[in-house]
């Protein structure tokens, strides 16, 4: 480079430093600046403030980056200065600005059946541990954590809508465990400026009990908190897996309520919906297959209370989502208390019935009279051979002989139905070859002609087994629902609620499953044996071949639902199948004389026939529907 280039290069840097020495403002311009900038941050925060205090927390992060209007008032160190932070914390949450930061150290309260722990942040139940259970791969028992929960009230002070939940309470006392029949209390306290305003959570346990008491009280709040009339208590939580099969669990878990002096209700297991109380609610129930959630209120929940149900079918880790929106009374006095109570326990029969609250009717018995029976016989007999100390598969033996001694009589009229039937044969028989040519109408009428000449109604053997049907529906309903199973071995069966599997395939086989259950195929056979051995006894089995099919291909196609059931309702049906063979076989063997009956049979022809209003309304019937067969010829 020349001489001249350089002097030329030289006097254009001399002129651009020349240059911005002149136009740098005063230090005057540079104060008035600055206080703009303050001016500008405040009326941003003013604007961008959110109901949520969370989400103010976040704008007031996002206000602070690079960009913004605080990056001017920054430190040598890139820090927004402390004065400005502190204007715009206050203006964020007011009376609750020593709430903002806190110690989130959980605190431990426990009896001798359960273990809550409270956060500070919310002052919230984040998880419950129910000690004498555990979940199917053995790890402890939580009904739900932290992550996965909520609870928190929402209110308006100061124009700004506040939710507990990101907000730290202070614990007024500290962990604790009882036992016996003690009681004890905590309280979290969510203060306003001053220990004379809070809101106040209070949790109190007793010894060997799965109800806590749950009281939410505000002091001095009636300046503060600007709501009119009431409160809103947000209440939801995912449930997770506990137990080996997702699909039974998912079927057996719902929401729960009770309205005062209705029926509880629920929301369809099958089914997910966010449903409006129609009146106010005494409490709701979070139920899962063997467990529940329950918040009671002392008096009620008001109407405008709001319950959703939500699927986790894309989650392994959870079955269902629960939401409950509860509006709570609030009427903006000096103080005012809203007494409350959490269940949080098992779905065990006796357990939920002793507070007389109808919280048992979350365990599904079964519709109306299947119901009743599971409450009135099934379950006491259940309850009487559990005080014994006998194992489950032994305790449903028993139950089941009890069951089909008490059902003897109603078997035995089945059973000697059915030998009528069986001496009748060969005349039937003789009645179808004489017939084969005539028209089926007049063949039918000769067979009742003979069924009526001997006494016999042919419907007879069918009331029996109808009788029976509702107990073994409602067996059906209380096997899987009975929390004593669970986790009860028997046999090669590691637990008796749920299936048991002698073979894993390794792939899903469609309508079977991808395992082989033993109790569900011994329940399949011993039921094609006994429709085989009542055909026989029945003399039918060269009639009606297409329903012959039928009744052999039932249970085989029930096979690939039982294949993923309870093993103790396999269990059951099984042992009842076995029963009733054995009762028929005896019953004809040594009870019936069917040469003797056949007399009385052959004896009766010769009295007078009388019509019972049945086999008359049969006789019209095919009496109607001849003639309807010779307008049509």
């Amino acid at each position: 480079m020349d001489k001249k280039s350089i002097i030329g290069l030289l006097l254009i840097g001399a002129i651009l430093i020349g240059w911005m020495i002149i136009s740098q403002p005063s230090a005057e311009q540079i104060a008035q600046k600055k206080e703009q900038q303050i001016a500008d941050s405040i009326a941003l925060f003013k604007t961008d403030l959110k109901s949520n205090s969370e989400t103010a927390v976040k704008k007031e992060k996002a206000v602070a980056t690079v960009g913004s209007p605080l990056t001017m008032l920054r430190d040598s160190t890139g820090n927004v200065n402390d004065s400005v932070k502190s204007i715009l914390r206050k203006l964020v949450y007011g009376e609750f600005l020593a709430a903002a930061r806190g110690e989130n150290k959980t605190i431990s309260i426990e009896n001798e059946v359960m273990k809550v722990n409270i956060a500070p942040k919310g002052g919230r139940i984040a998880s419950v541990e129910l000690k004498n259970y555990k979940t199917f791969d053995q790890k402890p028992l939580i009904l739900f954590d932290s992550d996965s929960s909520t609870q928190n009230i929402i209110f308006k002070a100061n124009a700004k809508e506040f939710a507990t939940d990101s907000l730290f309470f202070t614990p007024e006392g500290s962990s604790f465990s009882i036992t016996g029949t003690d009681s004890k209390s905590i309280a979290m306290r969510l203060y306003a400026g001053d220990k004379a305003k809070y809101i106040e959570y209070v949790y109190s346990l007793t010894g060997n009990d799965y109800m806590m008491g749950f009281r939410i009280n505000t002091v001095g709040m009636q300046d503060i908190i600007t709501n009119k009339e009431s409160l809103q208590m947000n209440w939801g939580m995912k449930i997770p897996m506990q137990e080996q099969n997702h699909q039974n669990q998912e079927m057996a878990s719902t929401i729960y309520f009770k309205y005062p002096n209705e029926n509880v209700d629920k929301i369809s297991e099958s089914t997910y919906e966010k449903q409006p109380m129609e009146f106010p609610v005494k409490w709701i129930g979070f139920k899962q297959q063997f467990f529940t959630t329950v918040l009671i209120a002392d008096n009620t929940f008001e109407k405008t209370t709001e319950i959703e149900t939500v699927s986790q079918l894309a989650s392994k880790k959870y079955v269902k989502e629960y939401n409950a929106s509860i509006i709570l009374p609030f009427k903006n006095h000096k103080t005012e208390t809203i007494g409350m109570r959490m269940y949080f326990g098992p779905n065990h029969f006796k357990t939920l019935k002793k507070y007389d609250l109808e919280l048992e009717k979350q365990i599904n018995l079964g519709w109306k009279i299947f119901g009743w029976l599971n409450r009135f016989l099934t379950i006491p007999i259940f309850n009487a051979l559990d005080s014994l100390n006998l194992n489950y598969g032994i305790i449903i033996l028993i139950l089941t002989i009890i069951l089909k001694l008490l059902l003897l009589p109603i078997a035995y009229k089945t059973i000697l139905s059915s030998a009528k039937m069986r001496v009748l044969k060969p005349e039937i028989d003789e009645l179808n070859e004489k017939h084969k040519n005539d028209d089926p109408v007049k063949k039918q009428q000769a067979t009742m002609a003979l069924y009526k000449s001997v006494g016999v109604n042919p419907m007879a053997g069918c009331i029996p087994v109808l009788l029976q049907m509702p107990i073994l529906i409602a067996l059906f309903n209380f096997f899987p629902a009975s929390i004593e199973l669970r986790q009860q071995g028997f046999l090669w069966a590691h637990d008796l609620s749920t299936f048991d599997s002698v073979y894993n395939f390794g792939f899903n086989v469609p309508l079977y499953g991808d395992h082989v259950s033993l109790f569900a195929l011994l329940m399949t056979a011993s039921t094609l044996l006994y429709t085989w051995s009542n055909s026989q006894l029945m003399g039918t089995s060269n009639q009606m071949p297409g329903m012959k099919w039928m009744m052999y291909l039932m249970p085989i196609m029930f096979l690939g639902f039982m294949n993923s059931y309870s093993a103790g309702l396999s269990w059951y049906y099984f042992l009842a199948n076995m029963i009733t063979f054995g009762q028929t076989w005896v019953i004809q063997k040594f009870v019936i004389d069917h040469d003797a009956l056949h007399a009385k049979l052959q004896e009766n022809k010769k009295k007078p026939v009388k019509q019972s209003k049945f086999q008359q309304r049969l006789e019209e019937m095919t009496k109607d529907r001849q003639q309807i067969t010779t307008k049509k010829k």
